[in-house]
C-alpha cells in the first residue's frame, strides 16, 4: 500500500532531476557554436564617413560663375522662395551663398557636408533650366512626351520657381556646351545612378538626377574629361547620399580591400552599384556578413 503512495511521488521527483539534468548540466557540456567573426572597424566609423564626406569637401574644376544671377533672371529661382526653404530648415543662407546666388561667384566649387543642400537645390534648378537633349529627347520624354514629363519629382516637385516649373524646362542656354561636350554629358549621365531609384542621370525624374546633370553640364563646359566628371559624381553622389555610400565605401572595404577614394567612379557610380537595387544587393551582403553599421548620417528625400 506503501509502495503505491510513493510510487507517484518518485515518478515526479526523477522528472523533475530529468529537467534539472537537461537545463543545468547539459547546456555546460555542450559545445559552444563557434563565434561570429568580427570585422576589422578599429578606424571607426567616423573615419570611414570621411572617406565619402571628407571634413575638407570635394573641389571641382568649375566655377560658378553667374550661373545664380541668370537663374534667378530667368525665374527658375525665385529668390524669396530660395531663402524661406532653407530658413524653415534651419539652414539660413551663407553670406557667401547669397554672392554666388546675387551676384556670381569665380571660385571653384567645393561640395562639403555644410552646403550640400544648397548645392543639390541649387544644381536642380539648373538641371531644368539648362537646354539639352536629355531632357528634349531622352527617357523622361517617353511617358507621354513635354505634357506629362511635369508629373515628374524632378520638374513638378521644384517648388523654388517664380511660375510653373515646367515654364522652364530645359528653356535656356545657361550651360553653354559644344557637341562633343554634350555628347560627353549624354555618355556619362546614363551611367551615373542613384540609390533612390533604379535609373540613370540620362532619366533624371528626381532633384538628385536633375542636380547631378546641371553638374556634369557645368564641369564638361569648363572643360572637364570623362575621368574627372565621373570622380566629381562620385563624391557629390555621396554627399547627397551618404546612408547609401557609407554602405558601399564599407562593401567594397571588406569585399574588395579598397578604401573609397580607389574604387572606381564609373563601376561605383554604374547600376550594378548606385542603383537602388544595386545598392541593395551591396548592403544584403553586408548583412549576410555580419557587417551592417548605422552610418553616422543619412541622406535627405527627394523634395526642396
Amino acid at each position: 500500500m506503501l509502495k503505491n503512495k510513493l510510487f507517484p511521488v518518485l515518478i515526479l521527483s526523477a522528472f523533475v532531476n530529468l529537467l534539472l539534468l537537461v537545463f543545468l548540466i547539459i547546456p555546460k557540456i555542450s559545445p559552444r557554436p563557434a563565434p561570429v567573426a568580427t570585422p576589422d572597424f578599429s578606424a571607426g566609423q567616423a573615419n570611414l564617413f570621411n572617406e565619402i564626406n571628407p571634413e575638407s569637401g570635394y573641389e571641382i574644376s568649375a566655377q560658378f560663375g553667374d550661373l545664380g544671377p541668370k537663374m534667378i533672371s530667368l525665374g527658375v529661382i525665385d529668390p524669396e522662395k530660395f531663402k524661406n526653404a532653407y530658413q524653415k530648415s534651419n539652414q539660413p543662407l551663407t553670406p557667401e551663398q547669397e554672392i554666388i546666388l546675387f551676384t556670381g561667384s569665380d571660385q571653384k566649387i567645393t561640395i562639403t557636408r555644410d552646403n550640400a543642400y544648397f548645392l543639390l537645390n541649387f544644381f536642380w534648378a539648373a538641371g531644368l533650366a539648362n537646354h539639352s537633349d536629355i531632357l528634349d529627347n531622352g527617357q523622361i520624354m517617353q511617358y507621354g512626351g513635354k505634357k506629362e514629363a511635369g508629373k515628374f519629382a524632378s520638374t513638378g516637385g521644384w517648388t523654388l520657381a517664380k511660375g510653373e516649373p515646367m515654364n522652364y524646362y530645359s528653356k535656356s542656354v545657361l550651360i553653354p556646351l559644344t557637341r562633343e561636350q554634350a555628347e560627353l554629358v549624354d555618355s556619362v549621365a546614363a551611367n551615373i545612378f542613384r540609390p533612390c531609384c533604379n535609373n540613370s542621370t540620362a532619366f533624371p525624374d528626381c532633384n538628385h538626377g536633375m542636380a547631378i546633370l546641371g553638374v556634369l553640364q557645368l564641369m564638361a563646359s569648363s572643360g572637364a574629361g570623362e575621368p574627372e566628371i565621373y570622380e566629381a559624381g562620385k563624391y557629390f553622389n555621396a554627399f547627397w547620399f551618404p546612408g547609401n555610400y557609407y554602405d558601399l565605401a564599407l562593401y567594397f572595404k571588406n569585399k574588395d580591400g579598397l578604401s573609397f577614394k580607389d574604387v572606381d567612379p564609373k563601376i561605383l557610380l554604374s547600376r550594378d552599384y548606385s542603383s537602388a537595387s544595386g545598392w541593395q544587393n551591396a548592403k544584403q551582403w553586408l548583412a549576410e556578413k555580419g557587417l551592417i553599421q548605422p552610418p553616422p548620417k543619412q541622406g535627405g528625400g527627394c523634395g526642396v
